[in-house]
């Protein structure tokens, strides 16, 4: 069956179907990564994207249970050079094609993706549409400009209920903006309580939690999206220690007093450098982000970069000057990609655990003797009079 992607400035490739059929309109991308394509897949992060596979044989190694990252993927369409039909590993269950059949995707190759991928360079993302119908080009051009890109991503992806992943260690609150699994898998390999809560969680619902951190994840489209998740870090910024990745990166730079733009086609790859300011160091990062914190906002707020992409200089590490939290623009649970960044998730352990020696927790017991001891001045106490009645006995 043929295939079609047409994009809005009026390129049109033809090629061949897999997966589903039908129509479907996105944010046309580029990923620059050799393998991993399952992990691209599922990675929340690229809702309501059609993701072009600059690498040109896709699909060789089938599909494994253990590779996802996320319950389901969530893109709106697979860009490919060369699909392969019959994968040949031994850790395959199924083939790419059956993965997209399954849910709903529309996949085309036997294009140029490398005219593509210099196209969107060039001109930078765009909106595309993708069908196996047979409509006129002035047809799908019509429904192409009358179908807004999404802006509500994030609440499509996050969990709609608070799920924990038991441990022994520090209790940490992931926020979920659209996490990738590998995100939790390092925080309970590490011995971590992990505490999931949807986008939408207030700062006063987190403090219920009584985290010892918290982490905002990875997720897609624009931050100043969801506005209300700035207001709940910048609520929460100085009372737990708080590591972004990501989207919640941004988030973080701008509950901060930062601002953030669009990037002319994005980072979307296994292999983007990046420069560790302090060190001089250059790490080898994982990322898919069409945002970053920009250079000029960080000027009069409490931040300070910490890492710099070799490529374009833009930023891919803040830390807060006065508080415990950090955060990066890469992945460094990675999935696909490499591991040399897994360390932060050490460090970001190690500020909660400063942060609770410099500032211990006050018992319950305590604040309740403090209460009595104010009545038995004349003083109104903070706490319930049974509380009180009970911290007598």
């Amino acid at each position: 069956m043929q295939a079609r992607l047409l994009l809005e400035d009026g390129t049109l490739f033809t090629g061949k179907a897999f997966g589903s059929t039908g129509d479907s309109v996105g944010e046309v991308v580029f990923n620059t990564g050799i393998t991993g394509y399952q992990e691209v897949l599922s990675d929340p992060s690229y809702c309501g994207q059609i993701v072009t596979m600059t690498y040109p044989l896709i699909g060789n190694y089938g599909i494994a249970r253990d590779d996802f990252e996320s319950i389901r993927p969530f893109i709106h369409g697979f860009v490919v050079r060369e699909h392969e039909i019959v994968p040949s590993n031994w850790r395959a269950e199924y083939s790419l094609d059956n993965l997209l059949k399954e849910y709903g995707i529309i996949g085309i190759s036997g294009i140029d993706t490398r005219m593509l991928t210099r196209r969107i360079r060039h001109l930078g993302v765009m909106k595309g549409i993708l069908t196996t119908s047979d409509k006129c080009v002035e047809e799908l051009l019509e429904q192409l400009n009358g179908t807004p890109l999404m802006t509500d991503q994030v609440s499509r992806v996050s969990t709609k209920s608070v799920f924990s992943a038991p441990g022994t260690k520090e209790r940490v609150v992931l926020v979920d903006y659209g996490s990738k699994s590998g995100i939790l898998r390092d925080l309970t390999k590490r011995g971590c309580d992990v505490v999931v809560v949807p986008q939408d969680a207030t700062a006063e619902q987190i403090r219920r939690l009584s985290p010892d951190g918290i982490l905002l994840s990875n997720g897609p489209g624009d931050p100043k999206d969801v506005p209300h998740a700035a207001k709940m870090i910048a609520e929460l910024l100085g009372e737990f220690p708080i590591f972004g990745i990501c989207l919640g990166h941004q988030l973080f730079a701008l509950a901060s007093g930062a601002d953030t733009e669009k990037l002319k086609f994005g980072h979307r790859g296994g292999n983007h450098p990046v420069k560790e300011l302090k060190s001089g160091r250059c790490y080898i990062t994982s990322q898919n982000h069409g945002y970053t914190v920009k250079e000029e906002s960080i000027a009069g707020t409490e931040l300070e970069v910490t890492h710099i992409n070799n490529n374009d200089r833009t930023i891919e590490g803040l830390r807060h000057k006065k508080y415990p939290a950090f955060s990066v623009q890469y992945h460094p649970e990675a999935a696909p990609g490499p591991f040399d960044s897994s360390y932060l998730f050490d460090e970001f352990l190690t500020m909660i655990r400063d942060h609770q020696k410099n500032t211990p927790k006050i018992s319950r017991q305590a604040q309740l003797a403090a209460a009595y001891e104010q009545q038995a001045n004349g003083a109104a106490g903070s706490v319930s009079k049974g509380e009180l009645t009970y911290a007598k006995k």
